[in-house]
């Protein structure tokens, strides 16, 4: 007679519990539900979603970890299912400056985990010499015209509030792409109200504007700090804006 497990009932005693709820969560997962790359809710979140208990779920997300749907880290769980996310960012795009580059641009995205640029520690209130989650992003059109560069760098309170961010921390070598055009989505499903000041002044000499953006939370928290330099001709020029949290 053959063995079987909690994972591997017998066919008399029909689809387990944690198999249903299992196919239930790949679902969401794959309809864009919950997108690619991003934290489940908790086990306590999942069990009131499905009604079921929390051992439930938690057996649920062994299924799906089992089979490389699902991976779990210090941070939570999140989805690992190939493919951009269906879902429309509601807030502006990350980082300032960046586009979609198509035949007649190119860009490149790295994170580093390094000390942040002169100027940033102090706006971010931590030590100058204290290691964070550092971004650059580059740019050009095709003609090599059209430049622009972009470095930011996240807060401690950042990278504590915003799991997607925490993630990057293992990875952040400076060599590998990034994806982070959805931080401020990020931010925002974390429960986080953005606050946008962009201050934007001519760079002398050149062609080009320096644009400084600071976004801090609802309790005047700074998040992060970013600094593009792109090839324009402005006046000084400051605005203000802020991004409701999506909770």
């Amino acid at each position: 007679m053959a063995r079987t497990t909690p994972h591997d009932p017998s066919p008399t005693e029909g689809e387990p519990l944690y198999r249903r709820i299992a196919t239930e969560l790949l679902g969401e997962l794959r309809d864009g539900t919950i997108p690619p790359g991003e934290r489940l809710p908790g086990e306590r979140r999942l069990a009131e979603h499905f009604e079921v208990s929390r051992e439930t779920v938690r057996q649920a997300l062994e299924v799906l970890r089992r089979d490389g749907l699902v991976a779990t880290d210090r941070r939570g769980s999140h989805a690992t299912l190939p493919g951009l996310p269906v879902e429309t960012p509601a807030s502006s795009g990350f980082p300032l400056g960046a586009r979609c580059a198509g035949r007649d641009a190119v860009a490149r995205a790295t994170v580093a985990w390094e000390a942040p640029p002169p100027g940033h520690a102090e706006v971010l209130g931590v030590a100058p010499a204290r290691p964070t989650l550092v971004h650059r992003y580059w740019s050009a059109s095709a003609d090599g015209r059209d430049l622009r560069t972009a470095v930011t760098s996240f807060s401690a309170v950042a990278l504590a509030e915003v799991e997607e961010l925490g993630r990057y921390r293992d990875r952040a070598d400076g060599t590998g792409a990034a994806e982070l055009w959805r931080a401020y989505d990020w931010m925002r499903r974390a429960g986080l109200t953005l606050h946008h000041r962009d201050t934007i002044t001519p760079v002398a000499g050149t062609p080009s504007v320096r644009v400084t953006r600071r976004v801090r939370d609802q309790y005047a928290r700074p998040l992060e700090i970013t600094e593009l330099v792109m090839d324009a001709q402005e006046d000084v020029l400051v605005y203000e804006f802020t991004v409701p949290s999506a909770l």
